[in-house]
């Protein structure tokens, strides 16, 4: 849990606030709470794992109160570790396997469509697509993300 969950989570059960400050301190001072371990460690099994791109990973620990710098800082460490064009490329192969039925330019196009709802950056789908299946990378032109992507 994140110092904002435990926060939100023991005022919600009527503590008083100058107490569950006394013990976020305590639990934060005793390594119990650790909110830049908690990024990098949540960042590094969504990307490896839970094929998440950095957008919905950076979503998610917003939700979960996580302040902008450390979210960062968890995420540069987990792509230090885990390649996210790896983690990319194996999420696009098994849904391209698991969509023989539908026509190759269909399929990527929604190929595409999928990544960036998990959270892909845009130029790195277009990139990783282009460079897996060449012979329809036609079906990419004209595909931009939404402005609130």
């Amino acid at each position: 849990m994140s110092e904002a969950e435990v926060r939100k989570a023991l005022l919600a059960r009527d503590h008083a606030p100058g107490d569950v400050e006394e013990a976020v301190a305590g639990l934060r001072r005793d390594r119990y709470l650790d909110d830049p371990g908690l990024a990098a460690r949540f960042a590094r099994s969504r990307l490896e794992h839970h094929g998440q791109g950095q957008r919905r990973i950076r979503q998610t620990l917003r939700k979960k109160g996580v302040v902008g710098p450390i979210i960062e800082a968890g995420i540069r460490l987990a792509q230090a570790e885990v390649s996210e064009g790896e983690a990319l490329e194996r999420l696009a192969v098994r849904y391209w396997t698991q969509r023989r039925r539908q026509p190759p330019d269909r399929r990527l196009r929604s190929l595409w469509a999928f990544l960036l709802r998990r959270g892909y950056p845009a130029d790195l789908v277009h990139q990783r697509l282009r460079a897996l299946w060449p012979r329809w990378s036609d079906a990419l032109e004209g595909l931009e993300p939404r402005e609130d992507e």
